[in-house]
């Protein structure tokens, strides 16, 4: 029982993180069908605009992440305007192989000007600390993720319900055309989405830089992947079964490592998304929820 309450803590920070990229996915899915599978590396330019941060500018977690948070959102919506605005009404095929295209530019940009050496954040960062409680071992580093994670999550819920801008996506999700008939200014929602999923994703990267203290130009690839398996898991377009997802996905990983199968980890997830699938297509979430964004 030990063993199963101490990875459950672990999986839970690991599945903040996943459920953050997950939300970009499910968020552009949601309002323009499509899978952004650049959105992995934004994660990792977030990484290292957080290494430069506290390396260069010597900032704390806090600045650095909110730094890393609007060079993201920038890159995001740049992103958009460039390799995705124009190809907006081509085949579905078209689109995925741009993502494709523009995940493997920002990959070897990075590393051309980074190099492709691992770096880590200074230890002076974010001290880490480790708190024990009847026999359980959790970091202030696994609190922080968790608490930080969900706060976003609450502002991002917040801004979807709440705001007009909010009201804008959900429009535009449900039907774009109806939506510009009713004065919608349709591109700007887009490419609103496209920052606010952005934004998270690089928040997440500070965070994943900060726990593992070790970052790649090539660690949004497998991350990446995962998140979107966790959008497809909980429903691929809705916001709180990207969270699930991303929590279930983290919660299954940390599972299948604690009790000996740390080799075959990410094919027990996947094995189990299948199944999952296989049961219910359309995801945990998927019949439950009307509204898509």
């Amino acid at each position: 029982m030990t063993i199963f309450l101490q990875q459950l803590i672990n999986g839970l920070s690991v599945g903040s993180i996943f459920a953050l990229i997950a939300l970009g996915y499910t968020m552009v899915y949601g309002i323009i069908k499509l899978i952004n599978f650049a959105h992995g590396d934004i994660y990792m330019l977030g990484a290292y605009v957080g290494f430069f941060a506290s390396t260069s500018l010597g900032l704390g977690f806090f600045p650095t992440m909110l730094l890393a948070m609007v060079i993201c959102m920038v890159a995001g919506v740049l992103i958009e305007k460039i390799a995705y605005k124009p190809l907006r009404h081509a085949s579905r095929i078209t689109s995925l192989i741009t993502a494709i295209g523009v995940s493997l530019f920002l990959e070897y940009a990075m590393m051309y000007f980074m190099g492709p050496n691992i770096r880590t954040y200074p230890s002076d960062f974010f001290p880490r600390e480790v708190y024990t409680f009847a026999g359980l071992q959790i970091s202030n580093h696994q609190i922080l993720i968790f608490v930080t994670s969900i706060l976003l999550m609450i502002a991002l819920q917040l801004i979807v319900k709440k705001t007009k801008i909010g009201k804008a996506m959900r429009a535009v999700s449900t039907d774009p055309d109806a939506a510009a008939l009713m004065g919608i200014n349709v591109n700007n929602t887009i490419s609103f989405t496209f920052a606010l999923g952005s934004a998270l994703a690089g928040a997440a990267g500070v965070m994943i830089g900060m726990y593992y203290n070790s970052i790649d130009p090539l660690m949004g690839m497998i991350p990446g992947l995962k998140a979107f398996i966790a959008a497809v898991f909980g429903g691929i377009g809705i916001i709180p079964g990207a969270m699930l997802g991303g929590e279930a996905i983290g919660i299954l990983e940390t599972l299948a490592s604690g009790y000996g199968f740390s080799m075959i980890k990410d094919a027990v997830v996947y094995l189990i998304l299948i199944v999952i699938l296989i049961i219910k297509p359309s995801g945990l979430l998927g019949k439950n929820v009307k509204e898509k964004v």
